[in-house]
């Protein structure tokens, strides 16, 4: 029986509506309710925490610790005076770190958007370019 019913029941006083029946009736369902959504509630909360501890422990565990020999590499930049016969394969293959880059050509791709040229660019004895490189000295 609906609020709206019950109401209604009482402005006219019919008897049916307000059995004892009725009340009981009504009552045990309010009580159904309640217990469903304490459940509901508790499920709810049981699903949350355990969905929490799941997503901690797999983020945990994919966390790598860094072992102890572990030095860092820092990426600085120095300028290189060409030379006669230097070419741009040349001077990157003399300066390729394997450890920070896919292949010499990405090497090379890196030099030459820093210093704002093609990689078919000709160099000249007495340019200068930037190149960067890896050390494990903090400067």
């Amino acid at each position: 029986m609906s609020e709206a019913m019950a109401i209604a029941a009482s402005l006219y006083n019919n008897p049916r509506f307000n059995s004892e029946s009725e009340i009981r009736i009504r009552n045990n369902k309010l009580r159904r309710q309640k217990i469903v959504r304490r459940q509901y509630m508790l499920i709810s909360a049981i699903v949350f925490v355990v969905m929490f501890v799941a997503v901690f422990n797999i983020f945990s565990f994919k966390a790598s610790a860094q072992s102890d020999s572990y030095v860092p590499e820092y990426k600085y930049y120095k300028t290189i005076t060409i030379h006669s016969g230097d070419s741009l394969w040349k001077l990157a293959s003399s300066e390729y770190n394997e450890d920070h880059y896919k292949n010499i050509e990405s090497y090379i791709s890196e030099i030459c958007k820093i210093n704002s040229i093609d990689s078919d660019t000709i160099l000249y004895a007495g340019e200068s370019l930037v190149i960067p490189y890896y050390s494990c000295d903090y400067k």
